[in-house]
């Protein structure tokens, strides 16, 4: 598929799954809800695609449910309000939230020449400050989650030994994770700042809270968005501290960290976006392309190659997905590696056009896997 094909696909693709309530669902059949980050990444590839207009509303639904103390739920219910309420204990939205990829969003529309509102502005500050300051912290400094899917990455092998009961069965996992929400340690208003039972500090939640933290102090010079920078580039040092040169990789801390927490994943590889160790990222951009490792003609593959559970179509054990291939695009481009950065964004835009803008797909064939077409594939768009 050419470029300008391409472009015009994932924007009929956008237009398609666009909704009244103000935003484009990932899959109108699959997710018809509005995902935080799925919500940041479109924000993007409509500005992008020159429809900034659409790209502030999606962002403004996004943000809509924000607590008073800055959280902001990963999932948004105004198509139906009281869907899934018995889980969340809440109507209208989630009680778990997901990548702060807000920061990156305003900061791409502004670099593009939109203007943005103060609300939104001070609503993405506040969600940042929300989970640097309100959050709990390992005693490494890192910030612990409240749930695997505050990750976006829902079945990562990182998360395997939280599993209960004898090893690791992804259905007894599966059923698991609901009864996590209910072990999530809430403050006055309901913002979840604890889990005891899933006291993880993802290398790759960081990484995505210091690099959101960066991009919004860039464009945005209020005093408290400046005053991110600080706890933002300590968490880059705890950040660097984690890594195992052996493994060419960031361990996560918590009690995961001798045993899942050193699975060679990719979205503990996200620590590409912010870390300034030369030889960590000199490893780490050449295992991105090694096909030893996640190299692949449509990867990067989601799991390194000699991980035991690599496997290229099941789900978050090894299939390319389109938004770390994304982030790992970005980091290249913002650590000025542009070789890498070229070869990235090849496999992003092979990957979605061989798998007709799938949800995900098969690193090394292209076959689409999961919805498709889902929306996300659209950020082939940035890097056409």
């Amino acid at each position: 598929m050419q470029n300008s094909d391409q472009l015009g696909a994932i924007e009929a693709m956008l237009d398609r799954h666009w909704v009244p309530e103000g935003y484009a669902a990932p899959n109108e059949q699959v997710y018809p809800w509005q995902w935080l980050w799925d919500s940041c990444f479109h924000v993007v590839i409509w500005a992008a695609l020159g429809r900034p207009e659409r790209a502030v509303t999606e962002l403004t639904q996004a943000l809509s449910t924000q607590d008073a103390h800055g959280f902001v739920p990963h999932m948004n219910y105004q198509r139906d309000p009281g869907a899934h309420a018995d889980l969340w204990g809440r109507t209208d939205a989630s009680s778990i939230t997901q990548p702060p990829m807000y920061g990156h969003a305003i900061a791409e529309l502004r670099r593009r020449g939109n203007g943005i509102g103060t609300e939104l502005l001070d609503r993405a500050r506040w969600g940042l400050q929300f989970l640097l300051a309100d959050r709990r912290r390992h005693r490494t400094g890192l910030v612990e989650l409240c749930h695997p899917w505050e990750t976006g990455a829902d079945d990562s092998p990182r998360w395997d030994d939280m599993c209960p009961g004898d090893g690791f069965d992804l259905d007894r996992w599966r059923a698991h994770k609901s009864d996590l929400v209910a072990a999530i340690e809430r403050n006055g208003v309901g913002s979840p700042i604890a889990n005891p039972e899933f006291p993880v500090a993802s290398i790759g939640f960081n990484a995505l809270l210091a690099f959101n933290c960066f991009e919004l102090a860039e464009v945005d010079a209020h005093p408290e968005t400046q005053a991110l920078v600080a706890p933002a580039a300590e968490l880059v040092s705890r950040i660097e501290a984690r890594w195992d040169a052996e493994l060419t990789t960031w361990i996560d801390a918590g009690p995961t960290e001798a045993g899942s927490g050193r699975t060679r994943s990719l979205d503990a590889m996200l620590g590409l976006l912010v870390v300034e160790d030369p030889a960590q990222l000199d490893a780490g951009f050449a295992a991105l392309l090694d096909p030893a490792a996640y190299g692949a003609p449509y990867g990067p593959a989601g799991v390194h190659r000699a991980e035991a559970m690599f496997a290229p179509r099941t789900y978050w054990r090894g299939p390319a997905w389109p938004q770390l291939s994304y982030l790992l695009w970005v980091a290249a481009r913002r650590q000025g590696r542009p070789d890498v950065a070229e070869t990235l964004g090849g496999w992003l835009r092979d990957g979605a056009a061989q798998s007709g803008l799938a949800e995900y797909w098969d690193p090394d064939d292209g076959t689409g896997l999961g919805a498709i077409p889902q929306s996300w594939a659209g950020l082939a768009a940035l890097v056409a």
